[in-house]
């Protein structure tokens, strides 16, 4: 499956899991507590990402949070 992620196209394996936005995220190495995910651009929150369907062709913005300070 073919997904457009933070701009880049990417090819996702959809073939051994269910292509849920958890699982994507989960092939694509992201740590699931350090990230806000934008799909379709609608921000979707982290209770909901195991129930989202992604599909061929959806968009992922992903954005990593930082923390830190002076």
């Amino acid at each position: 499956m073919k997904i457009i992620v933070n701009g880049q196209r990417t090819s996702v394996d959809s073939s051994k899991k269910e292509p849920t936005l958890s699982n994507v995220l989960e092939d694509l190495g992201h740590n699931h507590r350090q990230i806000v995910v934008e799909y379709n651009g609608v921000i979707i929150p982290p209770r909901k990402w195991g129930q989202q369907k992604v599909k061929d062709e959806d968009s992922l913005e992903i954005v990593t949070i930082v923390g830190g300070g002076s």
